[in-house]
């Protein structure tokens, strides 16, 4: 019997179903690296349709373009976390190693500073 009082069932490959907890903790953070995509995509979204135009021509619509892609790939990286993991835990290994925390977190700085250089140097028409 498993922790969690049910039946763990191993299965031919040598995997077998981790306790419940760990699987939904799995899936919470799945989704909350989800809701963060999501946020990048509406960010991109919103530079392009409530931001007034920057100094340079083309910057709104780059960081757009930058905010929606980085939301797309975030996604795309959630997925193969998620199933990463759920095989360790399937195989009673170690979890995987991750960089995405920190690449979001250099990313998100990096486009920071760049806006704010910009708004220092060539601020929005009409301000």
């Amino acid at each position: 019997m498993g922790s969690a009082g049910h039946e763990r069932s191993s299965e031919p490959t040598g995997e077998e179903e981790p306790d419940y907890r760990f699987t939904l903790a799995n899936e919470r953070t799945f989704l909350a690296w989800i809701r963060t995509a999501l946020a990048l995509i509406a960010g991109g979204i919103a530079v392009v349709q409530f931001v007034p135009s920057f100094g340079i021509p083309g910057v709104r619509h780059g960081l757009s373009v930058v905010l929606t892609a980085g939301g797309g790939v975030l996604a795309a990286l959630a997925v193969r976390r998620w199933q990463h993991v759920q095989t360790a835990m399937r195989r009673d290994q170690d979890l995987p190693p991750t960089h995405v925390p920190l690449l979001l977190g250099a990313s998100i700085f990096a486009v920071t500073v760049v806006v704010l250089v910009i708004l220092v140097i060539w601020p929005p028409a009409g301000a």
